[in-house]
């Protein structure tokens, strides 16, 4: 998992004396200014079909909006919990939303992935209208973000217009062997794959920006390694970075401001997220 997380237990010293999760402290050290937040937006039914969104003061009308999806194995994770990730985005310039999905037990594959689909519609009809949409997300929400920009038959002809996709250490491909809860066993043979290997249709995906932690021992880096070699095989745009020391937990928590601002966050994942960005958005660096 690598050792971020029990540094950001060095910030803590700054909090009143409590029990506090790093989560918690991540998000209690993250300043708010500047950043308006918008809380339980609806895109769909019950409460898990809702977003939040963080729309920088002074936005330009043509900054790009990022849809971020949590990762927690598809077991865990709320919208709230990443205030700390959205407001890191959205100081690069874009708007940025976090909407929640179901999770399992409730439900198994492909629900999430068609609840992430309803978000992104929802979203891009409503403050990504007119803006470029880029798709972003850690682990298993890199997993949901990445099927929705790779994949057409989640969002159909709406993909071939996404502006981007950004994954966080994601797991691209497993099998059974990787999900004794069966978590994907409506899946083709039972294996969990961003597109289908053989999908022609894996040309339409849009540019994606890949950071991998090589000592990720959750989702292995060969993962992106091996998509990005097959993603390139087919025309895709893709820009994959590989970090040495630093985990699974590690990418997430390198977005943290106490962890950058401790100088602890063991990879440039705001800095590389930013550079690519800018250099699709130019007027973001305006």
């Amino acid at each position: 998992m690598g050792m971020i997380p029990r540094r950001f237990l060095l910030a803590a010293a700054t909090l009143p004396a409590a029990a506090c999760s790093p989560i918690d402290i991540a998000n209690r050290l993250t300043p708010a200014g500047g950043i308006l937040r918008e809380t339980g937006l609806v895109y769909g039914p019950g409460e898990r079909g809702r977003y939040d969104l963080y729309t920088p003061q002074g936005t330009r009308p043509d900054a790009p909006l990022i849809v971020f999806f949590y990762g927690g194995g598809w077991r865990n994770g709320a919208r709230e919990d990443y205030d700390f990730a959205a407001r890191a985005l959205a100081s690069t310039g874009a708007v940025v939303a976090v909407p929640d999905y179901r999770l399992f037990p409730e439900v198994r594959w492909p629900s999430f992935v068609e609840d992430g689909a309803a978000a992104v519609r929802a979203i891009r009809a409503g403050p990504g209208r007119d803006r470029p949409v880029v798709l972003a997300g850690h682990s298993a929400g890199a997993f949901n973000a990445m099927a929705l920009a790779a994949d057409p038959r989640w969002l159909g002809p709406a993909r071939d217009s996404l502006a981007g996709g950004i994954g966080l250490a994601c797991p691209f491909d497993f099998g059974p062997a990787d999900d004794p809860s069966g978590i994907f066993a409506a899946a083709p043979n039972a294996r969990a794959r961003v597109a289908p290997l053989d999908e022609p249709a894996l040309r339409g995906t849009p540019p994606l920006l890949l950071l991998h932690g090589l000592a990720d021992t959750t989702v292995r880096p060969e993962q992106t390694s091996r998509f990005t070699t097959l993603a390139q095989a087919r025309g895709v745009t893709v820009e994959a970075h590989f970090y040495e020391g630093v985990g699974h937990i590690g990418m997430i928590a390198a977005l943290a401001a106490p962890v950058r601002a401790l100088g602890l966050e063991g990879a440039p994942v705001l800095r590389e997220i930013a550079r690519w960005l800018r250099a699709r958005f130019p007027t973001l660096a305006a």
